[in-house]
């Protein structure tokens, strides 16, 4: 006798989704903060502000988190920041 899954284990298996990545951006001393934030808001679509603060966050601490979502969206993300030279690692 053979076990056939149910509807509901087909369902739970198709809700299975892979977590999302971020974009960590590591700070330099080679490009101004004016050359960073228009990169962020390039890359993310985020308001100035919140590009602004991010900047900081980079500068103050050496890196941060700039952006989390899909793993596709987060490669999209790196290579616009990077067009530039910036540094930046996508975690999982």
């Amino acid at each position: 006798m053979t076990l056939q899954p149910t509807g509901q284990q087909e369902k739970e298996a198709e809700v299975l989704v892979s977590p999302p990545a971020i974009v960590v951006l590591f700070n330099d001393e080679v490009h101004t903060f004016d050359e960073v934030i228009g990169q962020i808001i390039k890359a993310t679509g985020c308001e100035s502000a919140k590009a602004e603060a991010l900047t900081w966050e980079v500068h103050t601490n050496g890196k941060a988190a700039v952006f989390e979502g899909p793993m596709d969206e987060c490669l999209g993300v790196s290579r616009t920041l990077e067009e530039i030279a910036l540094q930046t690692q996508i975690q999982v």
